[in-house]
C-alpha cells in the first residue's frame, strides 16, 4: 500500500495473445521516460505524458502491429492505468482534484480529473482526419479510455478549438499529464487523510 511519504511506486507486465507489455511508474519522480512501443507517433505522446506529469515511466510493448496499432495502444493504457492504482495505493493524503487548460500554438484542450476510485471517461474530441501520419486518431480516445477505466479515475477531456490534428492529439495528452501531476501530490495540509468524507477512495 502507497501511503503519504514512502515511494510511490507500481509495476506492471501484462501478456495475451496480442500485446506483451511491461510498464513501471514512480509518481514522485522527475518526468523520465524510456519508452518503447514500436508505435512511433505512441512513443512521442507517452513521453509527453511523462514528461509534463513528472511520473517517471518505464514501458516496453510488443504487439501484434502486423494487424494493426489498436491493440497496442489499448493494452498499454491498461497497463499503465493499472501501475498507476498500484503505486497509489489508497490515495492517503493526495490533492485528488485537478483542471486545466492547456493551449498549443492553434490548439486550446481542458482535462479535468478526479483520482477518485470511480473509472468514467468523457471524451469530447475530434479529429478532423483519420490518422496523423501512419497512427488512427481514434485511438487517442482508445487510450484514454483504457488509461481511466484501469487507474481508477473520472477524466474528462475536451478539445475546445484546433485546426492541427497532431496539436489536438498532443495537447491532450499533455493537458491530462498536467492534472495527473496535481491531482496525484500530496497535499501536505491532509497528508495523512484520505481525501473523502466516506473515509475511503
Amino acid at each position: 500500500m502507497a501511503v503519504a511519504g514512502s515511494e510511490r511506486m507500481g509495476t506492471i507486465t501484462r501478456k495475451t495473445n496480442e500485446t506483451e507489455i511491461s510498464v513501471s511508474v514512480r509518481i514522485d519522480g522527475t518526468g523520465k521516460s524510456t519508452i518503447s512501443t514500436g508505435v512511433g507517433f505512441f512513443d512521442h505522446m507517452l513521453e509527453q505524458l511523462s514528461r509534463h506529469s513528472l511520473i517517471d515511466m518505464e514501458i516496453t510493448a510488443r504487439g501484434d502491429l502486423h494487424i494493426d496499432d489498436h491493440h497496442t495502444v489499448e493494452d498499454t493504457g491498461i497497463a499503465i492505468g493499472l501501475a498507476l492504482a498500484k503505486a497509489l495505493g489508497d490515495r492517503r493524503g493526495i490533492t485528488r482534484y485537478a483542471s486545466l487548460d492547456l493551449a498549443m500554438d492553434e490548439t486550446l484542450t481542458r482535462a479535468a480529473v478526479d483520482v477518485s476510485g470511480r473509472p468514467f471517461l468523457v471524451w469530447n474530441v475530434a479529429f478532423s482526419a483519420p490518422k496523423i501520419g501512419t497512427f488512427d486518431t481514434e485511438l487517442v480516445r482508445e487510450f484514454f479510455q483504457a488509461f481511466a477505466m484501469n487507474s481508477g479515475i473520472t477524466l474528462h477531456v475536451q478539445n475546445i478549438y484546433g485546426a492541427n490534428n497532431h496539436h489536438i492529439a498532443e495537447t491532450c495528452f499533455k493537458a491530462v499529464a498536467r492534472v495527473m501531476r496535481t491531482a496525484t501530490e500530496i497535499d501536505p495540509r491532509q497528508a495523512d487523510r484520505i481525501p473523502s468524507t466516506k473515509g475511503t477512495l
